[in-house]
């Protein structure tokens, strides 16, 4: 790996260290030592939703036009570091939500433009990008690892160590390679923010199918992001967090061996096999447990590396491949709103739902779950979407997809 793959590797490694720091365990925080309703635990976890909605188009509208990449990146994280600090040092639900708000809006553009930034250095994205996002996976399992080794699940310092790395990465974005932006600036328009080219991509059968199996998907998904650390820690799972990153370790290999099942598989059957992957999963939480039955709870953990690398990382080579060279940072910006956006936000909201409904309530405020239904419901959703999928997804364009 050269220099600059490097550059970009550490880059990776503190954009996903921030996220995994925090996210993971804000609903055991928010749950355990907040008392807050799983309502309000969904809401504060889709708050990445709401900012993925109205942030990204915007922040590769001005990464394509207006600002080197790595400078709109700094100055995106330095603002967040501030947020996320005065976050951790409140107590009732809606100061925690808005500033929580507030940094999601500024945190989730740079998913795309991290992506955006490394995608332009490279010659071969699908041989490249994989190896190099890896180290995205690794900063989200060290993270991990802290926080659960030093027991800091149900507190308010992941946050604070989430500051303090994106302080760290604002800082260091300074010296990533040099990404200008490739139109000229012109007169402020809305339709700006949709570039056409982006939108265009919709107009293509397939592309349309993988957009909205892409937005369908991420439904179930915020049941994992929102409620697994609370669910292993309510069933007695001890250093759950630390146990979570196992799901990334299994990112690692799938990740490395993107490029080789790229080749054979294409995009139809690596998004399948991400699908089919999260169906599973549910089921075995469903019937895990922390006695006999642990080895289904560490089964659908290290699931991971399957549900997220198979769908979500294949899905932003796709787009990059299929997008123009002027607009595929708004164009990951898009997925990134039709996924981490429209279907998170949605999936934030049903999955709060559905955990409250199985919710029992003590008198001093804490509440249990009965997480089997919970998890049942999520699997059948993922099973219903991967059927939708298998018949409507034709992938002609298997050139484009797996050269």
């Amino acid at each position: 790996m050269n220099g600059v793959k490097v550059r970009l590797a550490a880059m990776m490694f503190l954009e996903y260290f921030i996220w995994g720091a925090w996210y993971v365990t804000v609903g055991t925080w928010l749950g355990r030592t907040q008392h807050f309703t799983g309502t309000q635990i969904g809401l504060v976890a889709g708050t990445t939703a709401v900012g993925a909605i109205v942030s990204p188009f915007l922040a590769g509208w001005l990464a394509d036009r207006f600002f080197a990449t790595q400078h709109l990146l700094a100055l995106l994280h330095a603002a967040g570091a501030a947020l996320l600090y005065l976050a951790a040092g409140c107590s009732s639900f809606m100061p925690i939500y808005w500033l929580v708000l507030a940094y999601a809006c500024l945190y989730m553009p740079t998913l795309a433009l991290t992506n955006s930034l490394a995608f332009r250095q490279m010659q071969d994205t699908g041989a490249e990008f994989g190896p190099i996002r890896v180290l995205g996976t690794a900063g989200w399992i060290v993270a991990g690892l802290l926080v659960g080794g030093l027991g800091l699940e149900a507190t308010a310092m992941p946050l604070r160590l989430a500051a303090a790395a994106s302080l760290t990465l604002a800082l260091y974005a300074f010296t990533l390679p040099h990404t200008p932006p490739i139109k000229e600036a012109g007169e402020f328009h809305l339709a700006r923010l949709l570039p056409v080219e982006a939108i265009g991509l919709l107009r293509e059968p397939a592309f349309a199918i993988f957009a909205l199996a892409s937005f369908l998907i991420c439904i179930p998904l915020q049941f994992y992001y929102a409620f697994t650390n609370l669910f292993l820690n309510e069933i007695g799972i001890h250093d759950a967090a630390g146990k979570m990153t196992g799901g990334q370790m299994s990112e690692l290999i799938c990740m490395l061996l993107i490029p080789w099942f790229f080749r054979r598989l294409g995009v139809k059957y690596m998004l399948i096999a991400g699908m089919a992957a999260w169906a599973l999963r549910y089921a075995l939480f469903a019937y895990g447990n922390g006695g006999a039955a642990l080895w289904m709870l560490y089964g659908g953990i290290l699931l991971h590396g399957i549900c997220y690398d198979f769908f979500f990382v294949t899905g932003q080579i796709y787009v990059d491949r299929k997008a123009p060279l002027a607009a595929r940072a708004a164009a990951q910006g898009m997925i990134t709103l039709i996924t981490y956006g429209a279907g998170m936000l949605l999936g934030s909201w049903l999955s709060g739902r559905v955990v409250d409904h199985f919710a029992t309530i003590a008198p001093d405020g804490s509440a249990t779950h009965a997480w089997r239904p919970i998890w049942l419901i999520s699997s059948a959703l993922s099973a219903a979407i991967l059927v939708l999928f298998f018949f409507a997804f034709s992938d002609r364009d298997r050139r484009a997809a797996s050269a």
